[in-house]
């Protein structure tokens, strides 16, 4: 394969992108102070793991119909404005938030912000980038997300500084300005996303690729031409079950390292601005690989960077825990095992969206943001659970064991068909 020059976002993706650095800045800074305000509000391991699930409960009932949403919409401008309006809204609820129920109730606003202004992005690609340079298109987009996820608990660390006992009693005061400081990044989103106007969308031409082999079977949800399948056909594709799975496993491996790794730091005298750092650390790592997708897939197919990602992620970070006490070491741990995590959401997005016909590819990916949340739900409630008698190194384990078998489940009969 001829090497070829990487792609450029064009500039309605920048300005995407830049709404996502903003509004992902404020998630990432405000969902590791979440964990240290449970601490200093009475609550374990056990409190975070179902408040970490409890932020990904609504768009567990949500995704899949605004999936189908975007796909109706003529503009996604709207859509993609309202998510950061949501986000900023939970940012200044979580910060007046008095007890543990209300955090909970707060985070379930984050996580539908979130899901709000994910599925409107990450649509506006699929509906606008050429499909030649799909892959550079969700690359930038995550590689944006990372970025939030590296100024994100940067911020945070700073904020809080070197914990409870270096802030006295400051330190509620410490984490309530951190929240209400998440909410105003968020809001900024929103008037550099009035300008956002990414065009005309794609038109089925030269560039346009076939339909999915199996695309017109009928099998009564609606996959006639012009229409889009129904969610029983889509996860009949192939590839597309286990994509969500790879998925799943991925995110909700960020998740419990947002989660944990404060408590787990915690517990081993680590102070805030450390976990800070060290978060940060593995979102820099994410952001390398997914701007430099384009070029290592010249040298490697989806589903081998796909496969490294998930497995080769598992076994990297399941040492971290261990090296929490030379941070050095950890950071490196964090390093290596960002830079594969950071593969695997960009390459989930672009074999879905090609594994279903353009009437679907909204709902498709609507269809694994479901499956998101439902492993944001699940999997931290388990983490939680293990966390209780093995403390909060168990959690990440626990979440560690899920990408590597996620990984050699590419590998059983019957799962995919390259």
């Amino acid at each position: 394969m001829p090497a070829a020059k990487a792609q450029k976002p064009a500039l309605w993706l920048w300005v995407l992108i830049g709404a996502a650095i903003l509004t992902q800045t404020a998630l990432n800074l405000a969902r590791p102070v979440i964990s240290y305000k449970i601490l200093a509000l009475g609550g374990d391991a056990a409190a975070i793991g179902v408040v970490t699930a409890v932020y990904a409960t609504l768009p567990v009932i949500a995704a899949l119909w605004l999936g189908r949403v975007t796909d109706r919409l003529h503009s996604l401008r709207g859509m993609v404005v309202t998510g950061a309006a949501l986000l900023a809204a939970a940012g200044l609820l979580l910060g007046f938030a008095p007890a543990i129920a209300w955090i909970g109730a707060a985070s379930a606003v984050l996580g539908m912000g979130h899901l709000v202004f994910t599925i409107a992005g990450q649509s506006a690609i699929a509906r606008y980038a050429p499909l030649d340079r799909m892959d550079s298109g969700f690359g930038w987009f995550t590689a944006a997300f990372s970025g939030g996820q590296l100024l994100g608990p940067l911020i945070a660390g700073l904020m809080l500084g070197g914990g409870q006992e270096a802030a006295g009693g400051h330190w509620m005061s410490d984490i309530n300005m951190s929240l209400y400081l998440a909410a105003g990044i968020a809001a900024a989103a929103m008037p550099l996303m009035l300008g956002y106007a990414p065009g005309r969308a794609r038109r089925p031409g030269k560039a346009a690729e076939p339909p999915p082999a199996t695309a017109d079977h009928n099998d009564g949800g609606g996959t006639r031409a012009g229409k889009p399948d129904s969610a029983l056909s889509i996860l009949r594709q192939p590839g597309v079950t286990w994509n969500m799975a790879a998925s799943l496993a991925l995110l909700s491996m960020i998740d419990i390292l947002v989660a944990f790794l404060p408590l787990l730091a915690e517990e081993q005298g680590v102070a805030p601005v450390f976990v800070g750092i060290l978060l940060a650390v593995r979102a820099l790592a994410s952001i390398i690989s997914r701007v430099i997708l384009y070029q290592l897939l010249n040298r490697w197919t989806r589903y081998q960077l796909l496969v490294a990602s998930l497995a080769g992620a598992g076994f990297i970070i399941a040492a971290a825990p261990f090296l929490l006490d030379h941070l050095w070491i950890a950071g490196a741990c964090l390093f290596a095992g960002g830079f594969l995590l950071g593969l695997g959401q960009p390459l989930t997005m672009t074999l879905i969206s090609k594994a279903v016909r353009p009437e679907s590819r909204g709902a498709a990916l609507a269809l694994r943001l479901l499956g998101n949340r439902i492993g944001q739900v699940v999997l931290p409630l388990a983490a939680g659970l293990v966390a209780a008698p093995l403390g909060p190194a168990g959690a990440i384990w626990f979440s560690c064991a899920v990408l590597a078998a996620a990984g050699g489940a590419r590998y059983l009969p019957g799962v995919i068909k390259e």
